[in-house]
């Protein structure tokens, strides 16, 4: 299938009224994309924008700016510039720049709009790697999913399964001018660092390794699916209020569970998960509490205290 069938597809099922959002950020990655759904988009009869978000972070941020404002001027493309702060506090700087990216998204687009990510194949065997260096669990390991809801936007990646070489080719093909970003170079960031020192070789051993691990996210997307279904169950089961789980009902869950329901109840609510000890000691204190105790644990960004109920 040719890259020009995967654009189109993902524009078949376009629901009228809904705008069609393209995150640019300059590079090849999201100026191809730009260049292949602009004139389908018109023939689709579809409103298409572009949103570029300048970090600020770096020298060259302003030349990215300004490639993106001519090619939308040249594609006829609307434009829309964010200007945001990147605020680490701790969280590391990559972090950081996402979670102030999504913020700028969440303030620009409106509700029912399709927001256009350009990540490939090769994004997602990092991202995947990357998750499994840090022991993430399996919705890290699951990487980026194709398509998900996010804050009533509808967030798409519609070339997922592409590796780069092949939106290379087509960029050259189509003589298409991008920018580089200087600090894709510098091997501090462990993305960079994975990119450039441990990629190479994987891939000299294993040339698939973009498609295979791609397979092995979408099974681990599959799975985390499951488990949020079945955290939806025990969540109904301990009084279907996430900020209030009942007693009664956690001590009968297996410790797996238990833990399960806890992740699901934090993240329904927005709230970090707390670290591997602290949860054992929460799941200790629950299994422990009587009614003239009231236990309570603290984590960043979140504390949990109890009478009868969970509450976080």
């Amino acid at each position: 299938m040719t890259l020009q069938r995967f654009v189109d597809n993902a524009l078949v099922n376009h629901m009228p009224g809904r705008v069609v959002w393209v995150a640019l950020s300059g590079g090849l990655d999201s100026s191809l994309l730009l260049h292949m759904v602009a004139p389908l988009a018109r023939r689709h009869g579809i409103e298409l924008r572009a949103i570029h978000v300048n970090h600020g972070l770096q020298a060259a941020a302003g030349d990215f700016e300004l490639h993106c404002r001519e090619l939308c001027q040249a594609l006829a493309v609307p434009l829309s510039v964010a200007h945001v702060e990147v605020e680490p506090a701790g969280r590391g700087l990559e972090a950081a720049a996402r979670e102030a990216r999504y913020r700028a998204f969440a303030e620009t687009l409106a509700a029912g709009d399709r927001l256009w990510l350009a990540h490939h194949a090769d994004d997602q065997a990092e991202t995947l790697l990357l998750a499994a260096l840090r022991g993430s669990g399996v919705r890290g390991l699951a990487g980026m999913p194709a398509t998900r809801q996010w804050r009533g936007i509808q967030i798409e990646r519609p070339w997922l399964t592409l590796s780069r070489s092949d939106l290379v080719r087509e960029a050259r093909r189509r003589e298409i001018v991008w920018c580089d970003d200087p600090t894709n170079v510098e091997t501090m960031f462990d993305r960079n660092y994975l990119r450039a020192h441990a990629m190479p070789p994987l891939r000299s051993r294993w040339p698939r390794l973009a498609e295979v691990v791609g397979r092995s996210a979408a099974h681990l997307q599959e799975a985390d699916e499951l488990l949020g279904e079945l955290a939806a169950i025990d969540l109904a089961a301990a009084g279907g209020d996430p900020e209030r789980l009942l007693l009664t009902t956690l001590r009968i869950l297996s410790p797996a569970r238990l833990r399960l329901l806890v992740r699901h109840a934090l993240q329904s609510q927005g709230l970090p998960t707390p670290p591997a000890k602290r949860l054992a000691e929460l799941e200790r204190q629950l299994r422990a509490a009587s009614g003239d105790r009231l236990p309570a644990i603290a984590w960043a960004g979140a504390r949990h205290a109890s009478g009868a109920t969970i509450c976080f």
